[in-house]
């Protein structure tokens, strides 16, 4: 069994600037029903979800005006990321996005992290989902005698649903979602710019500057609250890297994914900077809640209870949308693995539509785990999983990052040449970025109660992961051979 410790770290190195990348057995057996509209409104759609629409209610009432400066900062470094990744993609598309990187670029063990990480942060993020659609639908009278984990389980269940048909019809379902998520933000937008040029009073106040220098400034609580939800602010911005994983399933991603990487970050940055300042010119800061979406409060606070309730929708549909890309993305980063021997054997299967269900199952059996957590601890269900969501978007984006530090030194070895289409200041902004995303781990220490605790299982994760390495090497071993047999047989 000494097979077991291979050639599973270290890859070899291709034999020449000219050798063809490494192609991941993943890859194989997609349609390619992914338009350039498709992928470009599923990135920003995706990262257009709970994070913004509900959990910006709570980052504002703790740490005020401010949460417009740190979704600024968060949204530099998640374009780096981005960018990053975009590169990688032009240099090799994979539907097992940067996962299939870390396997070329840092060996098995690296790639095996980076999908773990990745599956426990879009599983608790569907969590996260479940549970703000449950709490959306509390908004209605109707809704509210309903427990909070019924509601969950049959969101869980419909989009479920949804994701298991093909690719296409998928692409077209989350283009609409994503159109009218971003028609709702642009529809908020134009009201709020209204509301301040005309002076309408919002709860009692009159919206303006005059909101923010009156209630403590634009640090009411001091800097400490606003580093302190840096965490929630990632978590935000996560499913920007989705881009990468919709690249397998598109006729033409090395034209399709610089474009709308170029896009996503200005738009996203206008959406979530702009959204946040409209809210802190709009109410008191101290007026939002957690428990709802910022936007309804201030539509509701307008004397129009119409608006609240069509704002609501709006957002109960992002919530969904959001859920949906989770199960997306974590079947494909699932098949990948699969195919490497690194995840279950039955991830790795597809369906007559060319979807990998296997994988959508497993992401989905731990949704059910949100819905006991939903019926447990209905009041703190949302913020103890996007806590521990942010750690695999940490994690994720930090391996994107290394896999980008080693491809271009690859690159610098004369082994392959770079795309034209590059993240700009490297390796300084690698090396800037992961110690950005290592320090807000840090904070999350710093933010006591949920983000402490947090950070208090990572050990539980990591020994997790060594515990499944040491469960999984021999077919990752397998694997691996079988890769080397074929590539000598130019199979």
């Amino acid at each position: 069994m000494r097979t077991e410790t291979v050639q599973d770290d270290t890859p070899p190195p291709p034999d020449g600037g000219g050798a063809p990348p490494a192609q991941d057995a993943g890859d194989a057996g997609y349609s390619k029903g992914l338009k350039h509209r498709h992928v470009n409104m599923i990135a920003i759609g995706g990262a257009i979800g709970t994070g913004l629409f509900l959990g910006a209610g709570g980052r504002l009432a703790s740490a005020g005006p401010a949460l417009a400066i740190a979704y600024a900062v968060c949204g530099l470094f998640a374009f780096f990321v981005v960018r990053a990744l975009g590169e990688m993609v032009v240099h090799r598309p994979s539907s097992g996005s940067f996962v299939s990187y870390a396997r070329e670029f840092l060996g098995e063990k690296g790639a095996y992290v980076a999908g773990w990480m990745y599956f426990l942060n879009w599983s608790t993020t569907g969590i996260a989902d479940v549970t703000a659609i449950a709490l959306y639908t509390h908004y209605w009278s109707l809704f509210t005698d309903i427990p909070q984990w019924v509601m969950a389980l049959i969101a869980l269940a419909v989009v479920l649903a949804v994701n298991l048909i093909s690719v296409k019809i998928f692409g077209e379902l989350e283009f609409w979602f994503s159109i009218i998520k971003v028609a709702a933000l642009v529809a908020f937008m134009c009201i709020g710019i209204f509301l301040l040029a005309t002076s309408h009073q919002v709860d009692g106040h009159a919206p303006g500057l005059s909101v923010i220098s009156d209630n403590g400034g634009i640090f009411p609580a001091g800097l400490l609250p606003v580093v302190v939800v840096l965490q929630g602010v990632v978590f935000a911005y996560s499913a920007v890297e989705m881009v990468g994983v919709t690249a397998g399933e598109t006729s033409d991603p090395k034209r399709i994914v610089p474009k709308a990487v170029r896009s996503i970050m200005w738009r996203v940055g206008v959406f979530y900077v702009g959204s946040v300042v409209l809210l802190a010119l709009l109410m008191p800061y101290k007026g939002y809640s957690a428990n709802e979406s910022p936007f309804v409060t201030v539509l509701s606070n307008v004397g129009v209870p119409a608006a609240g309730d069509v704002m609501n929708l709006v957002v109960l549909t992002a919530a969904m949308s959001s859920l949906n890309s989770g199960l997306y993305s974590t079947g494909r980063i699932l098949r990948s693995m699969a195919m490497s021997g690194s995840a279950p054997k039955f991830t790795g299967v597809m369906n007559r539509h060319q979807v990998p269900y296997g994988g959508i199952l497993l992401t989905s059996g731990v949704g059910v785990l949100g819905v006991g957590l939903n019926y447990w601890l209905p009041k703190d269900a949302f913020e103890i999983v996007i806590n521990i969501a942010a750690l695999g978007v940490i994690s994720a984006w930090c391996m994107i990052m290394l896999c980008h530090l080693a491809f271009v030194r690859r690159s610098r070895q004369g082994l392959l040449e770079r795309p034209k289409f590059r993240l700009p200041g490297t390796p300084v902004t690698d090396i800037v970025t992961i110690a950005f995303l290592l320090g807000v781990i840090v904070l999350m220490w710093y933010d006591g109660g949920v983000g402490r605790r947090t950070v208090m299982i990572v050990p539980i994760i990591a020994a997790a992961l060594v515990a499944g390495w040491f469960a999984t090497r021999g077919r990752v071993a397998q694997a691996v051979a079988e890769r080397k047999r074929l590539s000598e047989h130019g199979g």
